[in-house]
């Protein structure tokens, strides 16, 4: 005869610690969730796949356009590769970000039925995120070609600044799911915050001609600055990044994930009510 199972609340550990552990036991659930984002993504539309490699090419023509023939920004290399190398890790960040706050918001009825950890949603978030990221490289690599941008052997370095953009994605997204919790008007407001982080960051124009006086704000304090700065480095400079370069993205991208895990895990238990 099998021996019962008891559930001991008090036994229970710390809510951050739990949530790893939950997040780890439903790994196959997350996984199932990153297949139904793809697939749903991908299986009505008449371009299916191949919509993630134009998208990219697009939206890089009409800012080459608008920006290096009309503003006549200089960049190294081609301009184009410089955007688009830009473009990819902000609609990582963007993307993944807007995802895990709008899914648990609106799968938040799926709480109310069956135990899944809350964190779920972000991870399946930031694990569609770098599957796009992966099929949008193919783009990239074309047009860092055909500008004859060199192509190094530093790329080899670009899955570590992926890397940190993920964890200060995943992060961002689980602070801010918090959020949107309790102030749903936080996910219309925070499409604002991404709309003026966007231009505040060094992606459709180089840093050189930010003014001396706006410099600390755009650069120094920015976090995606230093992010899309790392990735950039061995894509479109050609180059390693310097271990100061690197430190200050890796405490930016740990300190981030702490918070975010630390504020969203002490949460959770009060989601099922609030959604």
């Amino acid at each position: 005869m099998a021996k019962p199972l008891f559930y001991d609340s008090a036994r229970r550990g710390t809510p951050p610690i739990e949530e790893i552990r939950g997040a780890f036991k439903y790994r196959h659930l997350i996984f199932q969730l990153v297949r139904r984002d793809i697939l749903t993504r991908y299986k009505r539309s008449f371009l299916g796949v191949a919509w993630t490699l134009l998208n990219p090419l697009g939206m890089t023509l009409v800012l080459t356009v608008a920006f290096s023939q009309i503003f006549r920004f200089q960049t190294p290399y081609g301009y184009a590769a410089y955007v688009l190398s830009g473009f990819l890790a902000w609609t990582f960040f963007s993307q993944t970000t807007t995802a895990a706050m709008v899914n648990l918001v609106w799968g938040g009825g799926l709480l109310n039925r069956i135990y899944i950890p809350r964190s779920s949603f972000a991870l399946a978030a930031i694990g569609t995120g770098i599957v796009n990221m992966a099929l949008a490289t193919i783009p990239l690599l074309f047009v860092m070609i055909i500008t004859e941008v060199p192509i190094n052997i530093s790329l080899i370095f670009l899955p570590v600044p992926v890397l940190l953009l993920a964890g200060f994605a995943l992060g961002m997204g689980l602070l801010i799911s918090a959020l949107a919790v309790y102030f749903p008007d936080v996910v219309e407001m925070y499409q604002i915050i991404l709309t003026a982080w966007f231009y505040l960051t060094p992606i459709i124009y180089p840093e050189e001609i930010i003014p001396e006086a706006f410099r600390i704000w755009v650069t120094t304090l920015n976090p995606m600055y230093h992010l899309v700065k790392l990735f950039r480095m061995p894509v479109y400079y050609g180059q390693f990044p310097t271990w100061q370069e690197l430190s200050i993205c890796i405490l930016i991208s740990v300190t981030m994930l702490v918070i975010g895990w630390w504020i969203f895990s002490n949460k959770s238990d009060e989601f099922s009510y609030r959604i």
